[in-house]
């Protein structure tokens, strides 16, 4: 049981806007849900099961660093520190937020490529980085042999429903908050079979469709789900969104947040505080989905990332 887009792959894509494409092939169409002109994403050429947690050596390799843990591949993540006298962090160019204890977390979205560069502004003035290679994955691309069945909304949806859904789902997305979330081992929101994975995509007689922004878990209507890491209510629709149904959006710091689609029931509110295993609501399937499951998907910025690796498998 899946959910229900615009394009004939099931993908639960409006709650996520398209991030900027990478160097890549092919691109596909903005997400459904999303205003015209959003940035399209490349299809990944080719996604294996996800690889188990690295522990490495330490950012930049100085003596008075702490162990990065990270998933150094497409949708994954890393967890660091930087040196003691570091003025400014960066991952790619982008600066990092850096809490007090010289922590922080970065991503990397689900078409991220090549070389990723974490670099430390020295208060000397000097400057080091360490490069990481982020591994590509073979994503599940179906080829079809059938003409993409024409998508998108009408003027008339757009600006009556789904413009004012669209401008709160971005709202909840960029509010940020102290919660240290982001540094806690993940636990699973709900446990049951695996639906809809993140990444999966279909193309259509060379047409790629959106592909899927979340992982999908399938454990029976009206069992309850739990907030995976500690974080901050920053949407909790009460009146079930057009596409999205019941949809809690949950901020874990440092830019870092969980969205849970289709829920039954939420039991939480908007500027809540919640804590790992606090539940949230019960497994529904409201807006459009073909059945009861727990759509989850995760963003870093404006990266899209792979739930299964933020959990034990």
């Amino acid at each position: 049981m899946t959910c229900i887009a615009a394009s004939a792959l099931a993908a639960c894509q409006a709650v996520i806007p398209d991030a900027p494409a990478p160097s890549a092939t092919v691109a596909t169409p903005r997400a459904a849900g999303a205003p015209a002109g959003t940035a399209s994403v490349p299809v990944a050429a080719t996604q294996p099961s996800p690889r188990g947690l690295r522990t490495g050596t330490s950012f930049l390799e100085q003596s008075d660093s702490a162990v990065i843990r990270a998933e150094l591949t497409q949708g994954g993540w890393l967890r660091g520190i930087v040196p003691a006298d570091t003025k400014r962090a960066t991952l790619n160019g982008d600066t990092l937020v850096v809490d007090a204890e010289g922590r922080f977390f970065a991503a990397f979205d689900r078409d991220a490529g090549g070389i990723a560069i974490l670099s430390a502004l020295l208060e000397d003035g000097s400057t080091r980085e360490e490069r990481y290679t982020i591994e590509p994955r073979a994503w599940d691309i179906e080829r079809v042999n059938v003409a993409k069945t024409p998508g998108g909304m009408s003027e008339s949806f757009w600006k009556n429903v789904r413009e004012a859904e669209w401008n709160r789902i971005q709202a909840a997305r960029a509010t940020g908050s102290d919660s240290r979330g982001w540094a806690q081992d993940f636990v699973w929101p709900v446990r049951g079979r695996i639906s809809g994975r993140f990444g999966s995509q279909r193309i259509y007689r060379g047409e790629p469709g959106s592909y899927h922004t979340g992982l999908d878990i399938a454990p029976g209507a009206g069992t309850p789900f739990v907030a995976p890491a500690d974080g901050v209510v920053t949407l909790a629709a009460a009146e079930p969104f057009s596409l999205e149904g019941h949809l809690i959006i949950i901020d874990h710091g440092q830019g870092l947040n969980s969205a849970f689609l289709h829920a039954a029931s939420i039991d939480v509110r908007e500027g809540q505080r919640v804590t790992q295993g606090q539940r949230l609501g019960t497994v529904g399937a409201s807006g459009r989905a073909t059945g009861p499951h727990l759509h989850w998907s995760i963003m870093w910025r404006d990266a899209r990332l792979d739930p299964l690796l933020f959990v034990d498998r």
